[in-house]
C-alpha cells in the first residue's frame, strides 16, 4: 500500500514540476516582452488617449515666472489641496 501512495506522490510531484517549469518559461517570455523600452512620448500619448476616452478634459496650463506673493500663496494652497487633481 505504501508503494502505491509513493507512486502517486511521485507522479504528482512530476506533474507539478512540469507545470512550474512551464510557468517559469511563460514568465520569462513575458519579461522579455516587457523589457523592450517604450519611449516616454508613446506612454504619454497612450495615457492621453485613455483619459480622453474616459471623458477627462485636460486643462492647458502655462508656467508663471513671477515673484508676486499672490501667485506663491495660490500655488502653495493648491499643493496642500486634498482633492484629486482631475477634479480641480
Amino acid at each position: 500500500m505504501s508503494d502505491d501512495i509513493n507512486a502517486e506522490l511521485l507522479a504528482a510531484v512530476r506533474k507539478l514540476t512540469d507545470r512550474v517549469e512551464g510557468l517559469e518559461a511563460e514568465i520569462k517570455s513575458i519579461k522579455l516582452l516587457n523589457a523592450q523600452n517604450v519611449p516616454e512620448e508613446v506612454v504619454v500619448a497612450i495615457s492621453a488617449a485613455v483619459a480622453a476616452y474616459l471623458g477627462h478634459r485636460a486643462k492647458r496650463r502655462q508656467a508663471h515666472f513671477t515673484r508676486s506673493a499672490a501667485w506663491q500663496s495660490t500655488t502653495r494652497a493648491s499643493q496642500h489641496d486634498r482633492t484629486p487633481p482631475h477634479l480641480r
